[in-house]
């Protein structure tokens, strides 16, 4: 006797249960971003994270007000949250194909011009408190640097990763040590710092080593974003945990990339030692190593080789390396 090909009840019960579930998950999405103010924070949040009293500001709402629409947004998978010290920061999360083509379709609606212009205050902001930060930190760099990570725990760790080129970028060369590897290697080089005081220190240190083929730019990485596929590689020594966004640097260094150009971040593992927010200018308190390579896929890049050293003071330093497909 041949088996009947009908599904036994107790799987169909099962697959009008997974569907079921799912349905559920997508209404609640589509619930949630049925609103027109959310759907304004989702268009904010496309390219940067915003702390909740920013979110204020641009929207001049008072915060249990905005706390609400974020909650809602947050429950339904639409934006993650982190917590830096008292500050809890938000971003846009696209982790299925639905929300994709939803935020491609909101993110060609402008802003308004009155939250355009606060939005651009508060990068002026972050951007001069970045400054006046490591114009007196520059003073006190290597000093500070010690407490945490000196230049000798990774840079040579870095260089051995290198893959020689045309041209190479370094994003915050601190003093200047690794400009001098990659000078080496690559026919030009850019250093690119936000701080004047931090790049002439760099420039010092150029000088001092005879260095000529290097190019110091004080701007933030949406320069490097300006010259598309110029770089094929790009390094990021221990400075994301200074940057109010460091997604949006992956994004910008992804579009500097040539494909086939590397990436090369080095970072503190996530950690709990707050006094480095003071004594350092730490925003972030590290990262885990899946922070960092779910940013790097969210811009397209795959990821790489990776090293890691522990240190005898507590911190962790990881090295990661990203691709441009």
């Amino acid at each position: 006797m041949l088996e009947s090909s009908q599904p036994s009840p107790q799987r169909s019960a099962a697959t009008e249960s997974g569907a079921d579930v799912q349905i559920h998950q997508l209404a609640a999405t589509l619930k949630a971003a049925g609103d027109p103010l959310r759907l304004e924070i989702l268009r904010l949040l496309s390219q940067d994270s915003y702390s909740v009293l920013e979110l204020c500001r641009i929207f001049d709402l008072r915060q249990p007000a905005l706390s609400h629409h974020l909650k809602v947004l947050s429950q339904a998978g639409l934006v993650s949250k982190r917590r830096e010290g008292n500050n809890l920061f938000y971003r846009r999360t696209a982790n299925s194909e639905l929300l994709q083509r939803l935020f491609s379709g909101l993110d060609q609606l402008a802003l308004t011009e009155e939250r355009a212009a606060t939005v651009a205050q508060i990068a002026a902001e972050r951007a001069e408190a970045s400054r006046r930060f490591f114009a007196d930190y520059g003073n006190r760099f290597r000093e500070q640097q010690e407490l945490i990570a000196s230049y000798n725990v990774y840079g040579p760790q870095v260089a051995q990763l290198l893959k020689p080129g045309r041209h190479a970028l370094e994003v915050g060369p601190g003093e200047g040590e690794f400009l001098a590897e990659l000078a080496s290697r690559f026919g030009t080089v850019t250093a690119l710092d936000l701080s004047q005081t931090m790049l002439e220190r760099a420039q010092e240190f150029a000088d001092e080593q005879g260095l000529q083929n290097i190019e110091f730019v004080c701007d933030d990485t949406r320069a490097a974003a300006s010259r598309p596929e110029s770089a094929d590689c790009i390094v990021v020594n221990m400075v994301l945990h200074h940057t109010p966004d460091p997604a949006q640097i992956f994004h910008d260094l992804q579009k500097s990339l040539k494909v086939g150009g590397q990436l090369l971040i080095t970072e503190l593992h996530d950690h709990k030692q707050d006094w480095a927010r003071d004594a350092c200018g730490d925003l972030w308190l590290g990262f885990s190593p899946q922070q960092l390579i779910a940013w790097a896929a969210d811009a397209c890049l795959q990821r790489g080789r990776s090293e890691h050293s522990a240190l005898r003071n507590g911190f962790q330093v990881q090295i990661q390396e990203f691709v441009k497909g």
